[in-house]
């Protein structure tokens, strides 16, 4: 009796019926393609979520650093004010402006005849010797105004690491 079928019922189903008690094949396909969109949306908001870590991975290492924070704080809170945050200070190259006040320092240092600090190492202070560094601005104070100075040029010139970028 099972088998008969409802006389009001239609003769022709259409093909994504099943019968009672065999697998849904429409609903089987569904559940796959439903699971492979969540999972590809969800690695398309990871890219586009990381997208400013990626931009400021070439950068300084602060610069990344505080990127990478206000992303996180931006993932974890949902205010996308730290997203966009982010994202600008991503792209904005900061100039790198510690190894040029430095050179600038140790030029300083070297007109004044002082000596640089324990930490500079020794390159910067075997260019000139210290009897050289000591004598150049007592000779240049009891030099006279229209004499030419001599040139005294170390004859070892320290060549330090090129820049990666100009600003």
């Amino acid at each position: 009796m099972a088998d008969s079928i409802n006389p009001v019922a239609t003769h022709h189903l259409p093909r994504f019926i099943t019968a009672p008690g065999e697998t849904d094949v429409l609903m089987v396909v569904m559940a796959v393609i439903l699971i492979l969109c969540v999972v590809a949306f969800g690695i398309l908001f990871l890219r586009l979520h990381t997208l400013p870590e990626r931009l400021a991975h070439k950068s300084q290492k602060i610069q990344f650093e505080i990127v990478a924070v206000l992303g996180l704080l931006a993932l974890f809170t949902h205010i996308h004010a730290f997203w966009v945050a982010g994202l600008l200070l991503a792209l904005i190259d900061i100039p790198d402006l510690g190894s040029f006040l430095g050179r600038i320092a140790g030029s300083v240092e070297k007109i004044a005849g002082a000596e640089p600090p324990a930490d500079v190492g020794e390159t910067q202070s075997a260019e000139i010797p210290a009897s050289e560094r000591v004598s150049q601005p007592l000779e240049r104070a009891g030099r006279a105004a229209g004499a030419p100075a001599p040139s005294r040029r170390p004859e070892s010139v320290h060549v330090g690491k090129k820049e990666a970028s100009h600003a």
